[in-house]
């Protein structure tokens, strides 16, 4: 089939300079792909005009010990271009860590490489858990890194050196930088292009990939229990965890200590230490949250909000929620709005 050249037109010549920007990825054993699917994506858009995505301001490789193909957490493979380069011919080295411990495996082979590429003033990145291999090299001794909630536990207890940061969305101490994965490294890749290649390079990015603008480091997406999630006390951990997965559908504290192999009973004294209220609580707490940011960020009824946060009905809710916040959800709204309106 042939389709008119008007609609889909031929790339303009491709011009002879040096790329602002070469990154060389890492990927670990069991990679998270949406971290590596993310920076990769920014570097194209940015790399050319148009949509026609050559390698032209940016250019990258996937770099390996051997052309073995590396397996993502999800299943997918993707096979690296060339085995260990000489670490100078790269501006950026991005470690692209995943499920733990198994993306540590490679440690043995990769370490002397991150080794030789920071001595070289090589940046050292890592994506998600690509900070454990960073901290396993002993790049982030004494040095702050950008980590999820869910994995502070395990950094700080196998990498006590390491300053980990839980509120922040990436980092950068000395030219080592990190960030907790996700789309997190869409905002680190966009930094770092609009660093290499300048603003407009990045704005063509996050035009192209629809996104409004980029993030600051500090802007943690609202996960306001999230603490709990790194209490260090495994069983506390899981259960909010489990809570924050059914705001909807909230069930009774003996069902949720059966899935957790324990006792309403336990639940209750190790929520009462680490939390400073029982787990009933806690959960109707991120119920009402929950439902105080819709009330902000939606155009839902009450009763709607009510029944998508696990209240029974409209009434059960407002009367959490006035003694709560010490106002009705309506008037909560109500005077927002009066607040906007006159801004």
């Amino acid at each position: 089939m042939t389709y008119q050249t008007s609609l889909f037109p031929a790339p303009p010549d491709m011009p002879d300079i040096k790329p602002d920007m070469r990154v060389g990825f890492i990927l670990s054993s069991r990679f998270t792909l949406l971290s590596f699917a993310s920076f990769i994506d920014a570097l194209r858009h940015a790399a050319d005009e148009a949509d026609f995505s050559r390698q032209i301001y940016c250019h990258w490789k996937v770099i390996a010990p051997t052309l073995e193909p590396v397996t993502a957490s999800c299943g997918v493979e993707v096979c690296p271009q060339e085995t260990f380069l000489d670490p100078r011919e790269f501006d950026y080295i991005v470690v692209v860590g995943g499920q733990l411990p198994w993306c540590l495996e490679q440690c043995d082979e990769i370490t002397p490489y991150l080794r030789t590429a920071y001595a070289a003033n090589v940046s050292i990145v890592g994506l998600c858990t690509g900070s454990f291999l960073l901290a396993q090299a002993g790049l982030l001794d004494g040095r702050h890194c950008a980590i999820h909630t869910a994995h502070l536990r395990q950094m700080q207890s196998l990498f006590p050196k390491v300053l980990a940061d839980t509120d922040r969305i990436y980092a950068n101490d000395d030219e080592i930088f990190t960030c907790p994965g996700g789309t997190a490294a869409l905002d680190l890749a966009f930094a770092l292009i609009g660093e290499r290649c300048g603003r407009a390079r990045a704005i063509k990015g996050l035009r192209a990939l629809l996104l409004d603008a980029q993030r600051t480091a500090r802007h943690v997406p609202h996960r306001p229990f999230g603490h709990l999630v790194a209490s260090g006390n495994r069983k506390v951990e899981q259960a909010a965890e489990l809570m924050e997965g059914q705001i909807a559908a909230p069930h009774s504290i003996a069902t949720l200590a059966r899935q957790l192999n324990t006792s309403a009973r336990e639940l209750n004294r190790l929520f009462t230490k680490h939390a400073g209220k029982p787990p009933a609580a806690v959960w109707r707490d991120m119920r009402l949250d929950q439902g105080h940011w819709l009330l902000l960020n939606s155009t839902r009824t009450v009763t709607q909000i009510a029944l998508e946060c696990g209240f029974a009905d409209g009434a059960h809710f407002c009367r959490w929620f006035k003694r709560t916040y010490g106002e009705t959800p309506r008037d909560f709204r109500n005077r927002r709005r009066e607040v906007w309106a006159h801004q």
